[in-house]
């Protein structure tokens, strides 16, 4: 029962930690305007889920290396459109 406990709790981390970026993406991308988030902070957190990843696959602790890598793909999309939309670019992207 532990197992089952502490895989429930395993899950319900990783799914917080894979959604916690989407309302950030979601306002980037309505507003077209990313200039309020911090381009050190998401350098960083990238940086952490890469180093996650790598652990978890060195390690072969698959859930560990496959939760991370979800955030890292959502973190990574708010870092790109810091990039795309750092001066509040209004353009449709393709533009």
């Amino acid at each position: 029962m532990s197992d089952l406990i502490a895989n429930a709790f395993g899950t319900a981390a990783a799914l917080c930690s894979i959604a916690s970026f989407a309302p950030q993406i979601v306002k980037i991308w309505k507003a077209r305007d990313a200039s309020s988030v911090s381009l050190k902070t998401y350098s960083l957190t990238v940086t952490c889920f890469v180093l996650w990843v790598v652990y978890g696959v060195l390690t072969e602790a698959w859930p560990v290396a496959f939760a991370n890598s979800a955030a890292l793909v959502m973190a990574a999309g708010v870092l790109t459109m810091k990039w795309r939309f750092r001066d509040g670019d209004s353009e449709e992207p393709g533009e």
